[in-house]
């Protein structure tokens, strides 16, 4: 066997496709001499996905990003990045490569990825196809925010509930997330600060947002948040992290005391789940926090360990 794995090893680093493989966290395990060379990165490195995205934009290598805002741009990606099981796209490099690359995800949060040259193609043929994958990610994408939106969030707590089973490890928690006074604000400040607050609030919150959790907002000032494989508890210490996160914010330059809060709901998924319905739990709960007076978070009371925890 240890025989095999070698000469794996060896064509893979011999092989002309890429292939890289990370883990839950988008951290870097593997890659063989192709992609390593693509991308520029040396053998020993384990640098995370955003990071080394990051170093090759601002060198203008690896893979071309055409856009002014590039942690705006990161974000966005990162809302879609490893949420589906399987997806394919094509990227092009600096070096004047063309790629098809594809991703494929495991339930424990791994991803492999493979990409082959594929220059030869036409140009014009090439060009539609990346016009059809631009249009594809504005679909999925709040157009304020740059996080995922309605659609693409409620796809996700749809797949969530089709992988839960009899085991504990593939329960999931869905978090309905709410801004504090958000019309006030808006009433007070205008709907231009509104909006500063807006994309404040999902940098925030995505910046604490693990690879294989959907974040996206849904409408208004309302968020969601899906967490697979993750039990309530655990559901409640990813929220109050963010809690503390958003607290100490502040976002408006010329009012450097001003700051702002949110209330977030917590349901655990059940058996007989729809989207709805695990939905309306989350957003019962967050009712509730609300009620109790905001900046907390609440625990939908059908779930076992039921408890409202205190901003």
């Amino acid at each position: 066997m240890a025989k095999d794995n070698r000469r794996l090893f060896e064509l893979f680093e011999t092989s002309p496709v890429l292939v890289a493989a990370y883990d839950e966290f988008d951290r870097l395990r593997y890659a063989n001499e192709a992609f390593r060379s693509a991308y520029f990165i040396a053998p020993d490195e384990t640098p995370l996905w955003p990071d080394l995205m990051r170093r090759n934009f601002h060198a203008q290598r690896g893979t071309v990003i055409r856009v002014g805002d590039f942690e705006e741009w990161l974000r966005s990606t990162q809302s879609r990045r490893g949420k589906v099981g399987f997806r394919a796209f094509e990227t092009d490099l600096f070096d004047g490569r063309w790629l098809w690359m594809t991703e494929t995800v495991e339930k424990d949060g791994w991803m492999l990825c493979v990409a082959t040259d594929v220059t030869g193609l036409k140009a014009k043929t090439r060009a539609v196809r990346q016009d059809r994958d631009m249009a594809i990610k504005a679909s999925y994408t709040d157009e304020l925010t740059g996080v995922a939106n309605r659609r693409f969030v409620t796809a996700r707590i749809e797949d969530m509930l089709q992988q839960q089973g009899s085991d504990q490890t593939s329960q999931g928690c869905l978090c309905v997330l709410d801004i504090d006074r958000f019309k006030s604000i808006n009433d007070q400040f205008g709907h231009q600060t509104g909006d500063i607050i807006l994309r404040d609030f999902a940098m925030r919150i995505h910046s604490l947002v693990r690879r294989t959790d959907c974040f996206g907002r849904v409408g208004g000032e309302e968020f969601v948040l899906t967490l697979p494989a993750t039990p309530v508890e655990q559901a409640r210490l990813i929220l109050e992290r963010m809690l503390a996160l958003v607290r100490k914010s502040r976002p408006l330059q010329e009012r450097p005391d001003f700051g702002y809060t949110f209330s977030a709901g917590i349901a655990g998924a059940q058996a007989g789940d729809t989207a709805i319905s695990l939905y309306a739990r989350a957003d019962r709960a967050l009712y509730m926090a609300k009620l109790a007076g905001r900046d907390r978070i609440h625990l939908d009371d059908s779930d076992p360990d039921r408890s409202a925890i205190a901003g």
